[in-house]
């Protein structure tokens, strides 16, 4: 088992990394990770490469039997580069370019980029490819995190009309695709096909969700150029990750395809972050540590636990005495088996002065510091333990092509995808049931219960997938506008909503309602829960039970004799659809009839 922390010897005197050695390795300490951002340090001047400083640091950490994560710093480009190639500067949707300064400013698109982040690895992984203390490589730095996913730049219009002829072959297909005669939008040729910059009303949904897709090829495309050169060079001993930061659903990048080639996948666990007043839910950062876990279906590392208060400008909470290592416990208990915390030392310039770790400003080895030393104490001799592996009978599927649907087209001001994820997972959460967070294509077979939120997205293929588990005693858990539109983001025609799905859920929805922030309708339960009175927010699918039993209905004159929540016997399986955002309690008992 690896327990350990984020070390940046380069932030501070020479003369103090002995002493840091030999605190990180009375708290129990056997694993750093360094290096990624730190390429100008390695590359002072352009072709000439350095890596004396980690030579350096290695060998003592080599003398204290302290193992080595090595990050790859393509993610901090050096000034030097941007100065001499301003193009590998990504642009915002006002074509500003992010000027140097922040960090992962690159285009995902730009050849130049990709050229000389080729060299820098190559150098690197070369130099310590026999390194035995070196036993991984991180790729780069949380792929995607701060809006760094999204680059309107000349490269990527290129690019993306070039992505969109390789996908149609025929302009008239797209414009079929599209129905781009609608607004008078029809293309002579891919090269008038834009990218969706500011304009008047909005952009075509096709061609949003097309770019989309495009922007999440281009960032797993380097991604995996990197993974591949990385894994021709390295040593035998050696394996391969990245970190995968959190806020998953609102990055515009497929995180399964991201970390598919990677040895294991590694997350940076905040429960907390500048300006929170207090942290995530519990049910939340367990969903968080279930969605990494999903993405290969295995056990994975977190390589960024916090510690201290963090912010970048403004501070959040203080965990208070423990929590930190409660957050340790949660994330073993969820498939953590390996874990560093961030950081040793909080640092005292730049834009993480905010960004306490483990140590503070004072240098002093505190109550932090004793926690962590006592965590590592606690969890050491339970290797075995942790390295099983989690088994799960109950499932939330999700879907990227969806998510990005609703983020073009939210057809609520109060939607939020992620909100509508824990509506479903935190009942189950709480009957301490162990849940997987999985894409909807996956094999979900092996499950006894499904979790569909608010998947607006559903081709015959999965409609049909869906219904055989049903058929074989499954049961499934859809919420509001299950099945509406079609893998190109139109909406189904000449089918009655849930269309693909409409069949096993027993039921047809003719009238829908869009609920505002701040507006809610009652809803009463019926049979087993008669008399239990609800709220229903955000969305109301106004539902007709044709073979379903209805569980809830809306307590209104004009509506009151449309469902809300319903149940139908499918082959040897129920369907349950709830057409709304109901509060959590009332599915909290649905979810107990389930499970029970």
């Amino acid at each position: 088992m690896y327990l350990g922390v984020d070390y940046y010897p380069e932030h501070w005197e020479i003369d103090m990394i002995d002493e840091d050695i030999k605190g990180m390795k009375n708290m129990g300490v056997n694993i750093v990770r360094i290096g990624e951002f730190a390429w100008h340090l390695m590359e002072k001047k352009e072709g000439e490469f350095d890596f004396s400083f980690f030579d350096m640091v290695i060998e003592k950490l080599k003398s204290q039997d302290i193992q080595v994560m090595f990050g790859t710093p393509t993610a901090t480009f050096p000034a030097w580069l941007v100065k001499k190639h301003p193009s590998i500067l990504s642009k915002d949707e006002n074509l500003q370019s992010r000027v140097f300064g922040g960090r992962r400013q690159y285009c995902y698109n730009s050849e130049v980029y990709k050229e000389y982040s080729s060299k820098i690895v190559t150098k690197l992984i070369h130099h310590y490819r026999d390194e035995k203390a070196i036993i991984s490589w991180q790729i780069d730095n949380e792929f995607g995190h701060e809006g760094s996913d999204m680059c309107f730049c000349e490269n990527c219009q290129e690019k993306f009309q070039m992505f969109l002829s390789e996908k149609y072959k025929d302009i008239e297909e797209i414009n079929k695709v599209y129905g781009t005669i609608f607004w008078g939008q029809t293309y002579n040729d891919f090269s008038e096909i834009p990218t969706p910059l500011k304009t008047i009303t909005t952009h075509n949904p096709s061609l949003q969700l097309d770019w989309a897709r495009f922007k999440s090829h281009s960032l797993n495309n380097f991604s995996k150029e990197q993974i591949k050169l990385v894994r021709g060079l390295k040593g035998g001993h050696q394996t391969i990750t990245t970190n995968v930061a959190g806020g998953f659903f609102n990055k515009w990048f497929d995180h399964e395809e991201n970390v598919k080639d990677l040895d294991f996948v590694s997350y940076d666990n905040y429960p907390v972050w500048g300006g929170l007043k207090e942290p995530l839910p519990r049910a939340e950062i367990a969903m968080n540590l279930d969605f990494i876990r999903g993405l290969q279906d295995k056990n994975f590392w977190i390589v960024e636990q916090l510690m201290g208060a963090q912010g970048h400008t403004v501070i959040g909470y203080l965990p208070r005495p423990n929590q930190a290592k409660m957050w340790s416990y949660q994330a073993f208990a969820h498939g953590c088996t390996n874990m560093l915390y961030f950081r040793w030392r909080g640092m005292t310039r730049g834009a993480e002065q905010f960004c306490f770790g483990i140590l503070d400003h004072d240098n002093r080895c505190g109550r932090k510091y004793n926690e962590v030393k006592s965590f590592i104490d606690e969890i050491s001799d339970n290797e075995e333990v942790f390295d099983s592996e989690i088994k799960s009978e109950i499932a939330v599927l999700y879907d990227y092509d969806n998510i990005w649907s609703w983020k073009f087209q939210p057809q609520s001001i109060g939607f939020d995808f992620n909100k509508e994820l824990m509506r479903l997972y935190t009942p189950f959460y709480n009957l301490n049931t162990n849940i997987d967070v999985i894409p909807a294509a996956r094999d979900f077979t092996k499950y006894k219960i499904l979790l569909i939120p608010a998947l607006q997205i559903i081709d015959r293929e999965l409609g049909s997938r869906l219904e055989s588990f049903a058929d074989q005693g499954g049961v499934i858990v859809f919420t509001f506008r299950a099945g509406i539109k079609d893998k190109s983001n139109n909406i189904n025609f000449k089918e009655i909503i849930p269309c693909s799905v409409r069949t096993m859920a027993g039921i047809e929805i003719s009238e829908i309602e869009s609920l505002q922030p701040g507006q809610e309708v009652d809803i009463v339960g019926q049979g087993p829960f008669k008399g239990r009175i609800g709220k229903c927010e955000v969305w109301r699918d106004l539902i007709l039970a044709t073979d379903a039993k209805t569980l809830y209905k809306y307590n209104d004159k004009i509506y009151g004799n449309k469902a809300c929540i319903t149940v139908n016997k499918d082959g040897d399986g129920e369907v349950y659809y709830i057409g709304g955002g109901i509060n959590i309690d009332i599915i909290q008992e649905i979810a107990e009839d389930i499970v029970v």
